[in-house]
């Protein structure tokens, strides 16, 4: 499995996920992007989603993320806990919205990750927060 085979089944999966949830999203393509979906909700409003994947519970690296306090833009970490072969298990998923992601990164020198263990610790309200991405009830929290 390569990091790119990981990254595409995570999208996919997210965008599964979504249009389960009756939203209308669109998958971006290409490689390096900070967006990877854009979601147009029943209330008119958008959100964009960059989602990071791994195969198996290691942090999730993000040095390409940067946090903007104002946009409506999130982050999906998909973590297929070591069993990405298997496709009767679900990975385990989180939503964030990118504004509050500081509050996990790690930063080292050479790079920055969301760190597992403090996601675990300080972040259960994210998990499976698919919630966040249906609608402005979000927005309306500021």
């Amino acid at each position: 499995m390569t990091k790119y085979n990981t990254n595409l089944a995570s999208e996919f999966y997210v965008m599964a996920t979504l249009y389960r949830l009756g939203l209308d999203a669109a998958l971006t393509l290409g490689n390096k992007k900070a967006v990877d979906i854009f979601v147009h909700r029943d209330d008119d409003t958008t959100a964009t989603i960059d989602v990071k994947g791994v195969v198996k519970r290691y942090d999730w690296p993000v040095d390409n993320v940067k946090p903007d306090e104002k946009s409506n833009h999130f982050i999906v970490l998909v973590c297929f806990n070591g069993k990405i072969a298997e496709p009767n298990t679900s990975p385990s998923v989180w939503v964030i919205p990118v504004r509050e992601l500081k509050n996990f990164i790690i930063k080292y020198k050479t790079r920055s990750v969301v760190s597992r263990k403090v996601l675990h610790e300080k972040g259960e309200k994210y998990r499976d927060a698919w919630e966040l991405l249906v609608g402005d009830e979000y927005e309306s929290n500021k």
